[in-house]
């Protein structure tokens, strides 16, 4: 099993910045793991907002992109989601996912692709 624990959420100002954090652990986990984060607000359905393969390359879907980064330290069994220009459409809980990707290299921004996911961290923007 692979566990997840995400941090960093908060109430921010639009414009302002957020750095989300997801630790990983578990002897399933690998460095090679697809990771990503999703998103859910009340009353919508969870969507994908970036994801990183195993070698490193990330895919952000469109309204993301320009303002996001996805990262993750192997180091440290980390991942990380910078936000930056935050607007009151990205308030939602986020939450951090990881697949298997050794067999399968699929890492599409799709939660039914992931199996693991942590609990989440609320990010509040307000315009």
């Amino acid at each position: 099993q692979v566990q997840l624990v995400e941090s960093g959420g908060g109430s921010v100002q639009a414009g302002g910045s957020l750095r989300l954090s997801c630790t990983a652990s578990g002897y399933r986990y690998s460095a090679t793991y697809c990771m990503g984060w999703f998103r859910q607000a009340p009353g919508k359905e969870r969507e994908g907002v970036a994801v990183i393969d195993g070698y490193g390359s990330p895919n952000y879907v469109d309204s993301v992109k320009g303002r996001f980064t996805i990262s993750k330290d192997n180091a440290k069994n980390t991942l990380y989601l910078q936000m930056n220009i935050l607007q009151a459409e990205d308030t939602a809980m986020y939450y951090c996912a990881a697949r298997d990707s050794r067999w399968d290299r699929r890492c599409p921004p799709e939660a039914t692709y992931f199996p693991a996911w942590g609990q989440g961290t609320q990010v509040t923007v307000s315009s």
